[in-house]
């Protein structure tokens, strides 16, 4: 079996050049990962930081936050242009809200369009209900396990209060 082309072709320097859009949410971690994969990354927050870029990573965060930032800094139509453009965009969790063509609650969130899917936002409840415990996972050792809860309703019978 043959292994798969990557998303992103390599610069002429030998390495791609990812940017992650650097507005709000985690985007230190995506840069942070993404390096460690032998990706050179770029810091988006304005449109000269989208020329020479190959693709676009879009982190999660808060969605609101990030689609009015995306408006102030004139980065909606550049980032459209750069999609029209053949360049791959990625987006993880408001990535992929950002994404969307529209959202089921929210009409008048600015988005960029771009996939033909309607996003139902919060669905599993909002932010303030993730948290994070310690769990007992004999499986992978006798130490607990921490584990992440994002948008809990607190259906986990350890949730908090």
């Amino acid at each position: 079996m043959s292994e798969p082309a990557p998303i992103v072709a390599e610069s002429a320097a030998g390495r791609s050049l990812v940017g992650v859009l650097a507005l709000q949410g985690d985007f230190r971690e995506h840069c942070a990962i993404l390096e460690g994969l032998g990706v050179a990354t770029r810091e988006v927050r304005h449109l000269a930081d989208l020329q020479g870029v190959d693709g676009l990573v879009i982190p999660g965060g808060e969605s609101t936050t990030i689609g009015k930032l995306m408006v102030e800094y004139d980065l909606v139509e550049a980032i459209r242009s750069f999609s029209r453009a053949g360049k791959p965009i990625y987006g993880t969790c408001a990535g992929l809200i950002m994404l969307a063509r529209s959202t089921v609650d929210h009409s008048r969130q600015p988005l960029l369009q771009l996939m033909d899917i309607v996003v139902r936002r919060n669905a599993f409840g909002r932010q303030v209900h993730s948290f994070e415990v310690d769990l007992e996972a004999p499986a992978f050792g006798t130490e607990p396990l921490r584990a992440v809860f994002i948008r809990d309703r607190g259906s986990s019978p350890r949730a908090p209060a």
